[in-house]
């Protein structure tokens, strides 16, 4: 293969063939981390390089014998544009492994069901994550590939996890790096799960280095770069600019822009999302705008709870409350969010801001909640003018229900109960599992006869 002209970039290919062929020989698998941001890209691209020259230069039967996983975890609530982008990366990366038949496998993990962001917000009433309360980052991202991890250590023994942090991003990350390194060794321990060992290959680059990469070395996949260099470019604030190296006239200068969900309310701002909405993408102006309504509202007394879930009280010394978010509020923030996809579908109908399984959900964690005065299906037919199937058989069709309310006319409080209690069995039906029905029932009818 062609070699890149510089000794610092070909000496990190060098020392990634000696570890993955020679210095350790076992079949312990590689897991990259791959978010399809710039120092993932550069890392997967030159381990890339690196298999393909253990092929070309060292032939031997089991040359290749080491798997190489490309995980990349979906929040479900990324940014669209890094989402659409990566989605289209981790297709050519399948499709090329294959057909260059190199031992890379693209595997992608996701928050499971109940621990979702919007069945977090909008189901159980969590506040949105800040800087004390930041409970997304475990739910949402180390939780699902930490559960990958733990997979391949069942099966193999250990793992082996290759990041792509640089000491050059902030005196905090470097003083974290160094503090796990062990002198003289390329792989260090993973500082929570056990059997695993941390593996940081391109540590020692600059940042003109990782764009030099990414701007003049060919995608070993395929894949059009200058895609990705464009995306960082138009998400750059207007503070800040990264110098690279001018490969072509177009390479005049990048952004250090960090992408994530574009939820995220720890930040105080969200200057990617802005810039890109100068630099053109103004249709995520409403995203933009109901972040910065999660975020304005979050401590708003009005909208949280004198209680928590478990029932405790939920009131500071000052009288603040600090409770989850009253039902109502969760109900209004679940119809705009579904008002601005169905606006942006209009013109993007591959958005999806909240899935229907996740609208499922919140109905499920509402009716455990014996919340009754709100109910998802309603407010989608009423943005959506169609059903969305958050029923079952077991609900009362149109003759069944004006039977039931003529039988209960004279005390019509009776209907709501067995209505709410078929909403709690139904509940059950569509989580599969009839655990915890009996205590929902009984909670309910409790609070039918005896309401505070």
């Amino acid at each position: 293969m062609k070699r890149i002209p510089s000794a610092r970039i070909e000496n990190v290919i060098s020392e990634i063939i000696d570890q993955y062929a020679f210095a350790d020989r076992s079949e312990r698998p590689w897991i990259i981390g791959f978010s399809g941001g710039k120092d993932s890209t550069v890392l997967l691209s030159l381990v890339w390089i690196a298999l393909k020259r253990i092929r070309e230069e060292h032939p031997t039967p089991f040359q290749l014998r080491r798997p190489v996983y490309v995980v990349c975890n979906d929040t479900m609530v990324e940014n669209p544009i890094i989402a659409s982008y990566v989605e289209d990366v981790l297709s050519q990366i399948d499709k090329e492994a294959r057909d260059q038949d190199l031992p890379v496998f693209v595997r992608k993990t996701t928050p499971k069901l109940e621990e979702s962001f919007w069945i977090n917000v909008l189901g159980k009433g969590y506040p949105v994550p800040n800087n004390q309360f930041r409970w997304c980052t475990t739910k949402l991202k180390i939780k699902p590939t930490s559960d990958f991890l733990l997979e391949q250590i069942d099966e193999k023994g250990e793992a082996i996890v290759l990041l792509g942090t640089r000491y050059e991003e902030s005196k905090t990350r470097e003083r974290s790096m160094k503090k796990h390194e062990i002198k003289g060794k390329r792989l260090s321990k993973h500082n929570s799960t056990a059997n695993t060992y941390v593996y940081a290959p391109i540590k020692d680059l600059m940042l003109e280095e990782i764009w030099y990469i990414i701007n003049s070395v060919p995608s070993p996949w395929g894949f059009d770069n200058s895609v990705l260099f464009k995306i960082y470019a138009d998400a750059s604030a207007d503070d800040y600019e990264c110098p690279t190296v001018v490969t072509n006239k177009e390479h005049t200068s990048c952004g250090q822009s960090r992408f994530g969900c574009w939820t995220c309310t720890v930040v105080k701002k969200d200057k990617s999302m802005s810039a890109l909405i100068d630099n053109g993408q103004e249709w995520m102006l409403p995203l933009l705008e109901f972040r910065n309504k999660l975020q304005d509202e979050r401590n708003n007394q009005d909208k949280r709870m004198p209680r928590s879930r478990n029932g405790n009280e939920a009131i500071t010394d000052d009288g603040r409350k600090y409770g989850p978010y009253y039902p109502w509020y969760r109900a209004h923030l679940l119809r705009r969010l579904l008002e601005i996809q169905r606006d942006l579908q209009e013109e993007r109908p591959h958005i999806n801001l909240i899935t229907n399984q996740e609208l499922i959900a919140i109905q499920v964690t509402w009716n455990r909640d014996l919340i009754f005065d709100y109910n998802v299906g309603k407010i989608y037919r009423e943005i959506y003018n169609k059903e969305i199937s958050t029923q079952n058989s077991q609900n009362l069709n149109a003759i069944e229900s004006r039977i039931l309310k003529e039988v209960c006319a004279e005390e019509p409080e009776y209907y709501h109960l067995i209505d709410n209690l078929l909403s709690l069995q139904e509940t059950k039906s569509l989580m599969l599992s009839k655990y915890g029905l009996h205590n929902d029932v009984e909670r309910r009818i409790e609070s039918f006869v005896n309401p505070k």
